[in-house]
């Protein structure tokens, strides 16, 4: 590389930078990153709302690709900059460094920040229109690829319909003042181009239980539907949506917001009949789902609350055994802190690093929570007695642990006898497939390559985690079973480093059952070893549905619309053959549809929302029956065909 000169080191100026390397300011150019070009426009008008000025967002999936955000605020201002002598509006726009956020005159808290800002969406879009309503005016400019196409044009409102450039921009709310953002994302820099419904209406849906004083509305051109979010319970009623598959402990949700040294905090919670700790954190607005100095002091806080509390209640019985974790199973909580330049920590921005916010946090939370359980002694009480039993089922599920971690030592040899284990060593090369029953297990074991692949056939369902305490769970014989066979180990107590096999994968028949020993398997990984789901090592295998042939040309299909335009490129004398179950499957078949690795389908089962996933998981194997049939009876229709 002797010709790596100063001549070759680039200096990109404004916005070529951003569409240079557009994955460094969005995350990525897929799915993700086309929608993180919404929440960026989304945010700045629920800043303007925030600083007091504007209640309603409205925002429209375009059938021409496009998104249009309106909201109520001031609008962008259009007057000319004094130092820069362009309109406001051309700066915010095309400007990398440019905003009202970098003090506090303008907006307090922002979550505006967190991200990169609206002139960054501009970059990335083929077109834009940015239009302010202001003094019975309408102020417009257009962007092409991030530079004006325009200068700034003024007409009067009802001249909208008279303008071709203007014309086609719906205005839904008839205020006096507010700003619109209409794009179209670039097709030379994404990957994908349709948004997806479900994941905005996911993140609206969430920023309206923040704000409870803001109404969001989801029109989507292409089906015609509109959805409203509107939650005037805010965080309690955020609470309620993610524990909607247990029962819960308290008669009301505990919820209180404090104002210290220049921060906001917000919080709610509630105890269930769960044994799970679901604690949800946001800053500015902004998801940390690795939580962060904020979450640190909200658990702090509350533990020392409940423990004072617990010791001037001499009359309960062993809250002396009582310690953080066991004040904290069953709770569903939800903490929205607010404040000025917050500091997130790796690439992804998902946890909280300010150092101070822990201290402020916890005296908040503990100054708050004592005074509620003293004020409210039987909700005191009903909470120390809760944590009394985890306790008491802590001590169960260590000795369980226990039990498990003595069985699950590699170097006594005792693994169950229905495993078939590979001979090689080599952890990322490995294989588990985990079957039901003996039938299949027959099947997978002859068709498998022994020196990489192992095969584990379960004895029946997998218990339902979801609603067992964690002995029972660790006393199943079937969750032992797995728990020795894959050697990480549970819950706090998991150590990748013990890992056997680099994938583990689910490999069940296309019907019910098999649907619903992957939904129970998935349960136990997720709620006692999800650290393989986040770091990749949980998949599915995708058997194929049927096998086609005519002559002797042979094409194996997964699906029946794949069969019938098999079928149909064949013609007629076509043989074909549905399988009902792995045990059909000869070993040949099995290997190359489903364990081939060069020919088989799997599919990484990943964590793309967290807080959705908790509450999908609440409510399908949860306690409660009737969340559970609300959300059969609304998910039916996407089902075509169901095999009994």
């Amino acid at each position: 590389m002797d010709d790596y000169d100063a001549s070759k080191i680039q200096i990109l100026e404004g916005l070529k930078a951003v569409r240079k390397v557009p994955g460094m300011y969005i995350g990525n150019t897929n799915v993700e990153g086309l929608h993180h070009m919404v929440y960026e426009v989304v945010d700045n008008s629920v800043d303007e709302a925030g600083a007091g000025y504007g209640e309603s967002i409205f925002v429209t999936i375009g059938k021409d690709g496009s998104i249009t955000v309106e909201d109520n605020g001031r609008g962008i201002p259009v007057d000319i900059h004094p130092k820069y002598g362009k309109p406001g509006i051309e700066i915010v726009l095309t400007e990398l460094h440019s905003g009202a956020k970098f003090d506090k005159k303008v907006y307090k808290i922002t979550g505006g920040l967190h991200g990169v800002g609206v002139h960054v969406v501009n970059a990335l879009s083929s077109r834009l229109i940015a239009l302010v309503k202001k003094d019975d005016k309408l102020h417009y400019m257009m962007f092409e690829k991030g530079f004006p196409k325009t200068e700034l044009v003024t007409i009067d409102r009802n001249q909208q319909e008279n303008d071709p450039d203007i014309s086609g921009v719906k205005i839904f709310k008839e205020s006096g003042t507010g700003t619109i953002i209409k794009f179209w994302p670039d097709p030379e820099i994404f990957q994908v181009l349709e948004f997806s419904k479900e994941i905005l209406e996911k993140r609206l849906r969430e920023l309206a239980y923040l704000n409870s004083n803001l109404i969001f509305t989801l029109y989507d051109e292409r089906d015609g539907t509109r959805e409203t979010f509107h939650f005037s319970g805010g965080l309690s009623e955020f609470v309620s949506y993610l524990s909607e598959g247990y029962d819960t402990i308290l008669k009301e949700t505990i919820r209180d917001r404090q104002d210290k040294n220049e921060i906001s905090l917000e919080y709610a919670l509630q105890y269930t009949t769960s044994s799970n700790e679901t604690i949800e954190g946001f800053v500015n607005n902004i998801n940390t789902p690795e939580g962060g100095t904020h979450i640190i002091g909200f658990k702090s806080g509350l533990s020392k609350a409940v423990m004072d509390y617990a010791r001037k209640r001499p009359n309960i019985k062993g809250s002396e055994k009582i310690i953080g974790d066991d004040i904290r199973e069953g709770i569903v909580a939800v903490v929205h802190l607010k404040m000025f330049n917050p500091q997130f920590e790796g690439q992804t921005k998902a946890k909280l690093g300010n150092s101070e916010i822990k201290g402020l946090v916890q005296s908040i939370v503990e100054s708050s929570m004592k005074f509620y359980l003293e004020s409210y002694p039987n909700v005191g009480d009903a909470i120390v007695k809760r944590s009394i039993a985890a306790a008491e089922a802590r001590e169960a599920s260590r000795k369980a642990k226990e039990l498990v971690k003595r069985k699950s030592t590699l170097e006594s040899g005792d693994l169950p006898g229905k495993l078939a284990d590979c001979s090689s060593n080599d952890t990322e090369k490995n294989e588990l497939y985990i079957v039901e029953g003996d039938s299949a297990g027959g099947s997978t074991k002859q068709a498998r390559n022994r020196e990489f692949q192992a095969v584990l056939p379960l004895r029946g369902k997998i218990l339902n985690v979801e609603k067992a305490s964690d002995d029972k769970t660790l006393n199943n014989q079937v969750i032992r079973d797995l728990i020795t066979v894959i050697g990480v180990g549970t819950g706090d107590n998991i150590d990748m480093k013990r890992l056997r096999y680099g994938k583990i994968i689910i490999m069940t028949d296309a019907d019910v059952d098999g649907a619903h020993i992957r939904t129970l398997l998935l349960t136990f990984f997720y709620r006692h070893a999800k650290e393989l789901i986040t770091s990749g090592n949980i998949y599915f295998a995708e058997p194929p549905l049927f096998r086609v042939q005519k002559g002797d040309k042979v094409f194996y299909v997964y699906s029946e619309d794949e069969r019938d335009k098999v079928v149909e490129q064949l013609g007629k004398n076509v043989i074909t053959q549905r399988f009902k179950g792995l045990g059909e499957m000869n070993p040949e078949q099995l290997w190359e549809t489903a364990m081939n690795p060069e020919s088989r389908r799997l599919v990484r089962v990943t964590v793309d929302d967290a807080i959705e996933a908790d509450h999908l998981f609440s409510i399908l194997m949860g306690e409660k029956v009737e969340p559970r049939r609300r959300f059969i009876e609304e998910n039916a229709r996407y089902v075509k065909e169901i095999d009994l």
